[in-house]
């Protein structure tokens, strides 16, 4: 928090003012001197606050606007409630005090995201639906050991003080959390606990104990809270926490109470609402084989008690949120057994809404229940360890006992669903009050030892709904009673505070709502009272008749209302339905409907139903209904609902009357969950039920502010020359002098022992005016004493450098001096060093030129003298060529005269052969440049350019394709030569014979199709067969019945042919290749072959194989190759449209004939008669 404002004369160590108000200046300051003002500037001192003190910086303003300087100056001052006030922080203060103020007041800080606000000691918290920056370990840290009304209201104050008064003063304490559902009660628990947490101390157990506290809070969530209309995680209990601590203030465990779960909620939910968490974060979060335990499916959709329309919530991570209960259920302590019987009850619930009921008439005309699908049961029966049988006896029919007679009835649908919507909701309950009790185990203390307990009371708001039925009417007494103790005890505390002063008490009147309460709760004529007697009494029991006692006897009460009451005042009021009742609380008047009050106070479980639980193997169920013991039957009818819970507010009651209470009333802004919207005619709506210009009326009763004398005078004692600078004497006589001094009028105020007591807040707020005002003031005093001290401490600091800037500038002129005489020596030196140097160089120059002339005219000269010896040299080599010139021509004539004769005899054939060599020189280096590619496919070749050359030119093309054939088969791996011996195999065996021959040559044999020695799933067959597979491929085997085909799998090794089946990897036939006579197929383009095999041979027995494959070329191709290889005889291969197959004793045709096909390209094979077979190929 940064406040502005001007700095007071308490920052420094001396009194700036005399006796007789005149400047003191001081003889020293502390160094300011970046804070000096300048003309035309203005000083201003802003103060921050962090970790609780107060730290002062001092800044200078342009014109008092701009800043262009800032220095801190760190110093600790006290701090108010009423420093920086967004609004007023206590409603005690407010002035004027009225409806409109109040919520105005409220807007203001919730504007300015100030969300709490105190009235007195009570907290308002408005929910922000957002997170604020207000709840770091920075602020736990600043918030503790304060004082409460030392900050800005806080939640953390509250708990502060809460924690101080435990941990110092021994007093046990309890925090009370009211509120309506959305408004924050829940987090603001969770605040609270999280706050001690952080205080307390520290060590391995301690530790521990906060883990477990604080994670319980989760698994409660999980399942006892759930998504309503107004909020996304509404608390549907009440939860009253008990945390002990040891005489250090270090926390041992914790005990939970819980208050009215609203079971109902399990088998119905509004619309626009959610069933509790747990349900939703199972079926996101769990994993699939978790599910698979719990019989259940992750589809929403499936299950009856789940409401569709809110199933999911945006912002919520149901999967994330189930990790999170799960891993606090460990923290906690469950055991894995323990947790899995839990979400196996869950699972049980879920599931019992699945049961659907038929109705079935029987032989004496009454009308009886059946299930109309057991496998729900059957399910729910598996997970809880309940004998089918059992559960759906109880169902159908119900036991009463009277003293030693059992009478047994049966159910109709109506009263069956009753039954299971009972069993479901009593079934959650009870497991919820199990997770309590056990959490309880877990964080209870260990030591026995005397223990300082703090409650936090978390529980339901006032409700005015539009329909309100008998959940509203007990949550609403419950908030009357703790409106009851509320006033009470704020009423005793002010006396208390009031005696302990010495102030004299002065009786207040306010509203007391014990006669409500009377109305509700009397032992005789109280309204639960008569719902008890009504539940009780025998023969016809309805609403109605409910309604009418009420009337007899609640009709003269004063906060009663009814159309049926026989007061005459209500008569015609046609708000008021004939089926309601209403009743003037002290937030309001609620009409409550009459529907369903009995049965709900009943709460009743068929026993049928309980002993069926019990008998149950599964133990935590069985653990959940002792009744259900048949040892232990009891005939006494069980507490009604509004019974018990009369006990627990009780019990509450005197539980929190025992402790000092501290109060969080939580308000919501809007309906709309948003932030940044604050709804004024909700806000009211709540203000009035929660009481709270009641609670500040009380508060202000007697006297509106009090402060301890101490920082009162501190905080004030400039308004007065007595007290300022320093008071010397005890701080009660100061306030005393101080307000004598301000003529405030003596019943505006009080003095206690240890306070002082303002009366109206106009007297604080004139205070604090005055105060502001003083503080300019003497901002305005400081300013002008610092100025002056700072103007003259400048003047003899000038005077002084004046002194010592004097007596350097003399000896820096000296020294200036001295090195202008030294540098004119130096120039003088250097210029009489260069005119000396400049001479010298002169005359070496010259000697130089000397020496280079004369070198220059010897080089001349024998220039001259090389050229002419040159041109005499030239001149003797041209005679000497000359004349070896005329001596070769003349060699030459005397040549060519011998030659000439010879000539004319040989000169034809020397010509022949010097032409046909050019032209056979030419055709070569003509075939060179035109020689076709080395691939021996390639059939180009040069034309012949001279007929002479024809023989020549047809030998040098088959010399080449001889080589490059050679070229090319020298690049061939062993692997790849024995793929070109099969395709030259393939050639000679069904080139031009078969006609899909041609489609085959393109295709590499592979083989291995199937990749046995990999496919895990052909094993068994790996380890049948021993030998090499050299071919694995699916073959079709045609059934000479019919001429369908099977897929089998055709393997062929070394030895033997196999086929195999192909989904089981069985052989079903194994041929050796000596038995193998012939294969015959068609000239066709399809894939049919038959295997004739020896006649008289084992493999023969069934007859030939007439088989289909996709690759024929290649398996027959294989199988020939084999064959020779292993029995040195060629099989015969046989091509022809028309063949024998023989089929155990018969010997079929196989005839192939052109048709066109149903099936597209796929040739297709027909059993004509006994002995034909036809193949239709397309």
């Amino acid at each position: 928090m940064v406040k502005r404002c001007w700095l007071f004369l308490t920052m420094f160590s001396f009194p700036l003012v005399t006796s007789d108000n005149q400047p003191n200046y001081p003889t020293s300051l502390p160094d300011f001197s970046l804070l000096l003002p300048k003309p035309g500037q203005g000083l201003e001192l802003v103060s921050t606050e962090v970790g609780g003190k107060q730290h002062w910086y001092g800044r200078i303003f342009l014109n008092h606007t701009s800043v262009y300087e800032e220095k801190m100056a760190k110093m600790e001052v006290k701090t108010s409630l009423l420093d920086n006030m967004i609004g007023v922080g206590d409603m005690v203060l407010l002035e004027p005090l009225n409806e409109d103020s109040f919520i105005n007041n409220l807007k203001k800080r919730f504007d300015h995201n100030e969300v709490y606000t105190y009235i007195g000691s009570v907290v308002i918290s408005i929910n922000p639906y957002r997170s604020l920056p207000i709840y770091t370990p920075e602020k736990v840290e600043e918030y503790r050991n304060r004082n409460f009304y030392e900050l800005s209201p806080h939640i953390f104050a509250l708990s502060d003080e809460a924690y101080r008064s435990l941990r110092d003063q021994d007093k046990d304490q309890c925090i009370l959390i009211t509120g309506e559902s959305g408004a924050g009660k829940t987090e603001a628990s969770k605040l609270v606990m999280s706050y001690v947490a952080a205080v307390c101390g520290k060590g391995a157990e301690v530790n521990q104990v906060k883990e477990q506290l604080l994670q319980s809070n989760p698994v409660l969530e999980a399942f006892g809270n759930a998504k309503t209309v107004r909020n996304d995680n509404s608390s549907r209990f009440g939860k009253y926490m008990d945390i002990e601590f040891d005489f250090k203030g270090d926390p041992l465990g914790g005990v939970i109470s819980n208050y009215l779960l609203e079971k109902s909620r399990v088998v119905k939910q509004p619309r626009g609402e959610r069933n509790f968490h747990i349900f939703y974060q199972i079926l996101s979060g769990a994993s699939e084989d978790f599910l698979c335990k719990l019989k259940l499916e992750r589809d929403f959709s499936r299950y009856n008690y789940l409401g569709l329309d809110s199933a999911k919530v945006n912002g919520v991570d149901d999967a994330a949120n189930f990790r999170t209960v799960r891993n606090a259920m460990q923290i906690v302590g469950f055991m894995d057994h323990e947790t899995q019987s839990v979400f196996e009850v869950v699972a049980a619930v879920l599931k019992l809404g699945n049961i659907e009921f038929k109705p079935e008439s029987r032989v004496n005309g009454l009308d009886e229940s059946k299930i109309k699908d057991k496998n729900e049961l059957k399910e729910i029966c598996e997970l809880t360890g309940i004998d089918q049988s059992v559960l759906e006896r109880a169902f159908s029919f119900r036991t009463v006992e009277a003293k030693q007679e059992k009478v047994s009835t049966t159910l109709n649908v109506a009263q069956a669903y009753y039954a299971r919507d009972a069993l479901a909701k009593n079934l959650y309950s009870r497991l919820f009050s199990w997770l309590v009790t056990r959490i309880n185990e877990s964080i209870k203390a260990q030591t026995k030892v005397r223990k300082k307990v703090m409650g936090v009371l978390d529980i339901y708001g006032f409700e005015i709904f539009e329909d309100n039925s008998f959940e509203q009417f007990i949550i609403n007494y419950c908030n009357e009673k703790l409106q009851q103790i509320f006033i009470e005890l704020t009423l005793k505390e002010e006396q208390e505070e009031y005696i302990r002063e010495g102030i004299e008490w002065t009786h207040i009147e306010y509203f007391n709502n014990a006669i409500i309460c009377d109305l509700i709760e009397n032992n005789q004529t109280g309204i639960l009272a008569m719902l008890d007697e009504e539940c009780l009494r025998p023969g016809t029991v309805t609403d109605d008749t409910f309604l009418e006692k009420l009337n007899q006897v609640c009709a003269t009460h004063q906060h009663f209302e009814s159309r049926m009451s026989k007061c005459s005042r209500f008569l015609n009021d046609t708000s008021l339905p004939h089926s309601c009742f209403r009743i003037q609380h002290y937030a309001g008047k609620v009409m409550y409907q009459v529907e369903g009050f009995v049965d709900k106070n009943n709460d009743l479980l068929y026993r049928d139903l309980s002993q069926a639980m019990w008998k149950a193997s599964h133990s935590l169920i069985k653990a959940l209904f002792p009744e259900g013991n048949p040892a232990k039957i009891n005939l006494k009818r069980p507490p009604t609902a509004g019974s018990q819970f009369k006990a627990s507010v009780a019990t509450l009651m005197k539980n929190l009357q025992t402790k000092n209470p501290n109060y969080i009333r939580c308000i919501k802004p809007n309906d709309k969950k948003a932030a940044h919207i604050f709804n004024d005619a909700l806000v009211c709506h709540q203000i009035r039920y929660l009481g709270l210009l009641e609670n500040v009326r009380v508060r202000r009763a007697g006297y509106a502010f009090r402060q301890a004398y101490e920082p009162c005078l501190e905080r004030y004692k400039m308004l007065c020359k007595q007290t300022w600078p320093h008071w010397r004497g005890p701080a009660r006589d100061g306030v005393e002098v101080l307000f004598n001094e301000l003529e405030i009028p003596e019943e505006e105020f009080s003095f206690g022992r240890s306070k002082i007591f303002i009366r109206n807040p106009r007297t604080l707020f004139k205070l604090e005016d005055l105060r502001k005002q003083r503080l300019e003031d003497l901002a305005t005093l400081i300013e002008k004493i610092y100025r002056g001290w700072k103007c003259r401490t400048r003047f003899l600091l000038m005077k002084k450098s004046q002194i010592v800037i004097a007596s350097w500038y003399r000896r820096y002129a000296q020294q200036k001096k001295y090195q202008k005489i030294k540098s004119s020596a130096i120039v003088v030196q250097s210029y009489i060093r260069g005119w000396k140097a400049r001479k010298l160089l002169r005359e070496l120059k010259h000697q130089k030129r000397c020496n280079e002339a004369a070198t220059i005219i010897a080089a001349y000269w024998h220039g001259t003298q090389a050229r002419r010896e040159l041109r005499r040299l030239k001149e003797e080599a041209r005679n000497k060529h000359a004349i070896a010139v005329i001596w070769a021509y003349w060699l030459g004539y005397k040549v060519r005269r011998e030659y000439r004769k010879f000539f004319r005899a040989n000169a034809g054939r020397k010509i022949y052969e010097f032409t046909l060599q050019r032209l056979m020189q030419k055709y070569f280096l003509e075939m060179k440049n035109k020689m076709p590619s080395l691939s021996p496919i390639d059939k180009n070749w040069p034309a012949r350019p001279y007929l002479f050359l024809d023989s020549t030119h047809k030998e040098l093309k088959r010399i080449f394709h001889l080589w490059r054939c050679k070229k090319y088969r020298d690049q061939f791996t062993d692997q790849q030569k024995l793929i070109y011996e099969e395709k030259l195999e393939a050639s000679e065996l069904f080139k031009d014979k078969k006609a899909l021959y041609p489609a085959s040559v393109g295709q590499p044999f592979q083989g291995a199709y199937l990749e046995i020695s990999k496919n895990p799933k052909y094993k068994k067959l790996k380890d049948a067969v021993d030998e090499k597979i050299i071919i694995a491929e699916v073959v079709n085997k045609i059934n000479r019945a019919n001429g369908k085909a099977t897929s089998r799998i055709f393997l062929l090794t070394k030895n033997n042919v196999l086929l195999a089946d192909q989904k089981s990897g069985n052989i079903k036939s194994e041929v050796p290749l000596g038995d193998v006579t012939k294969v015959s197929m068609s000239s066709q383009n399809d894939g049919f072959f038959a295997v004739h095999l020896k006649e008289g041979s084992g493999a023969a027995g069934k007859g030939d194989f007439l088989l289909s494959s996709d690759h024929l070329i290649e398996m027959a191709t294989k199988l020939y190759r084999t064959t020779l290889s292993q029995t040195k005889q060629k099989l015969n291969i046989e091509i022809s449209d028309e063949f024998l197959v023989q089929f155990r004793q018969d010997k079929v045709c196989v005839k192939f004939i052109q048709g066109s096909q149903k099936n597209g390209n796929i040739p297709t094979c027909k059993r004509k008669n006994n002995r034909l077979l036809e193949v239709a190929v397309p």
